[in-house]
Order: structure tokens, then C-alpha cells, then sequence
């Protein structure tokens, strides 16, 4: 005859060794994994200085193109509309440039100004060295 669990009366005991076992396996579980946890540090560093120069902060230089052609940079009136090559506004933007080369310049075209316009303040722009272009 087979062995069984079963006590003289037909019920199952309770066997305790087996929950023994599970207990310990969890115990050590989150014993192994309380191991695991990183602590945070805090870190002592000293961040570089930016270097100061002479030299004043970016100068943003904004452009306005209204709708007959003018030129308005920084409040300031450039050339007639029919000027083309536009030779004060390039001086201009070389003495602004010369400061500082990443300066961005913001070009604001009226919604009615004609195209060739835009392209005679771009054109005046890459001449007087201007590398940051952007529209707004």
C-alpha cells in the first residue's frame, strides 16, 4: 500500500516544514534585493567660470522690412526702397558684426513686402559677414 499524508482519520494534516521553507526563500529574496537599493551622493563640483571679456553680450539685431520697401534695423532707417545694394545698411551691420560674429539677426518681412526685397536685405547680410539668420 501506497504511503499517503492522509492521518488515520481521512484528513489532510498540516505539514509545516514546507511554509518553513517558503518563509525562508522570501526572507532572503528581499534580503538579496535590499542589497541592491543605490544610495545617492552628493557630488562636490566646481563648475568652470564662463571667461568675461571686453567684449559686450550678444547684440540681437532685428530688421524690419515694411510693406514699400524700407528698412528698419535696431530703430534705425536704411536706405530708400529703391536701393538695391544697400551700402549703409552693409556698414552697418559690419561695425554690429564685428563684435560679436554669433549675434543672431531676426529679419521681420511685412506679409505684403516683395520677395526681391527679403533677397537685397539676405544678400546685404551674407556681404557685412552675417552667419545667424533667422526670420520671425
Amino acid at each position: 500500500m501506497a504511503s499517503s499524508i492522509h492521518s488515520q482519520d481521512g484528513e489532510v494534516g498540516f505539514q509545516i516544514a514546507p511554509m518553513v521553507d517558503v518563509v525562508f526563500v522570501l526572507m532572503l529574496f528581499f534580503m538579496a534585493c535590499a542589497g541592491f537599493r543605490a544610495t545617492e551622493r552628493e557630488l562636490n563640483i566646481a563648475l568652470p567660470k564662463p571667461a568675461t571679456s571686453g567684449l559686450p553680450e550678444e547684440i540681437a539685431v532685428t530688421i524690419d522690412i515694411t510693406a514699400d520697401g524700407q528698412i528698419i534695423a535696431n530703430g534705425q532707417s536704411f536706405g530708400a526702397a529703391s536701393d538695391k545694394q544697400l551700402p549703409a545698411f552693409r556698414d552697418w551691420l559690419k561695425t554690429v558684426q564685428s563684435f560679436d560674429t554669433k549675434a543672431p539677426v531676426f529679419i521681420r518681412p511685412s506679409s505684403d513686402v516683395r520677395h526681391e526685397r527679403i533677397m537685397d536685405v539676405l544678400s546685404a547680410c551674407r556681404a557685412a559677414g552675417v552667419q545667424n539668420v533667422t526670420f520671425s
